[in-house]
């Protein structure tokens, strides 16, 4: 299994939030929803992320959860904002939630625009596939000649009817979306150097990846992990070095720690369980690496982010009341 579908395993959308918007110039969005991870796909016109411009055909994948700005080509000041929930309102505070609905699932200054954008958002880092977003730049654009156009025009389609059983669709469309969209920047020759881990072809350090994902709570030293994949110590430390582009032992921590940080999202989830999940002998040894690359604490961490931590798959919000935000904020 190469390394890039054991990353890309994780994304799965529930109850998606994913709409079609449709704008005339002059506009401007401040977007503070706190998703872990948004695509944003330009069917038609043109618009602006953060200032980089994309046109109709790219797609974009950004990384949150910090706020951002999606304007026309012109770069227009944001006039409205989107926060938590995707709640929508002027700066001010007006709740623009019925005037600028056109539908279940369609939202914008005016029906018909003359631009118009997919967006579909994942509000929770372990729905959106740990490491992977994390490797992802702040924003990733993928062009029109390496997008998936169809799969853009399918999912659009989608969005514009309301179906039966059209929320599972949409769910597992943006998936591929978002799969197929990180495949094609992973295989670009531009991709930034710290994500060449993504597009290992390196057979021996595939494997040895193989080994590290399946048991990250094995006690790993490069030693034993040579003798796993049958090479000598040098040869693997090497290799994997060039293929991945940090030492084993390190990258090991970094996937421990990302895992963590996803099972420290379950409800019931104690730092102590975790910390024997991913590998530690105690909470103490565990909280201390947490720290050190995190910039907080594990009780911190949950701390900082109830509302995931709240959201089991007990707590999944059901089709009918997503449908019915879709109906009313945005």
């Amino acid at each position: 299994m190469d390394p890039l579908t054991h990353f890309l395993d994780g994304p799965r959308a529930v109850g998606a939030f994913a709409l079609i918007v449709q704008m005339n110039t002059p506009w401007g969005i401040n977007v503070r929803d706190n998703a872990a991870l948004t695509v944003l796909a330009v069917t038609r016109g043109a618009a602006r992320v953060d200032g980089s411009l994309l046109e109709a055909g790219d797609v974009a994948l950004i990384r949150g959860p910090e706020p951002y700005a999606v304007t026309d080509a012109a770069g227009s000041a944001p006039a409205i904002e989107i926060g938590p929930g995707q709640h929508c309102t002027t700066l001010d505070g007006r709740d623009l939630r019925d005037e600028l609905r056109h539908g279940i699932r369609c939202w914008g200054n005016t029906a018909e625009g003359e631009t118009a954008l997919l967006i579909g958002t994942y509000e929770r880092p372990d729905e959106a596939g740990g490491l992977v977003v994390r490797a992802l730049p702040r924003l990733t654009i993928v062009p029109r000649e390496r997008a998936d156009g169809a799969l853009v025009s399918l999912l659009t389609r989608e969005l514009a009817h309301d179906d039966p059983a059209a929320q599972v669709v949409v769910d597992r469309l943006l998936d591929v979306l978002v799969v197929n969209t990180i495949r094609h920047w992973a295989n670009a020759p531009d991709r930034p150097t710290e994500a060449s881990w993504l597009a290992c072809n390196d057979p021996l350090v595939v494997r040895a990846l193989e080994c590290l994902h399946a048991d990250p709570a094995v006690p790993w030293t490069v030693e034993s992990l040579a003798r796993r994949v049958n090479t000598s110590r040098a040869s693997l430390a090497a290799r994997f070095r060039t293929s991945v582009g940090e030492p084993p032992m390190t990258y090991l921590t970094r996937w421990r720690l990302t895992l963590a940080r996803d099972l420290l999202q379950a409800p019931d989830a104690t730092v102590s369980r975790v910390a024997r999940q991913v590998g530690y002998q105690n909470a103490y040894a565990f909280s201390t690496a947490f720290k050190r690359q995190v910039g907080t604490t594990p009780t911190e961490y949950r701390l900082r982010r109830p509302a995931q931590a709240g959201l089991g798959p007990d707590k999944i919000v059901p089709l009918e009341v997503r449908l019915t935000s879709a109906r009313g904020d945005i």
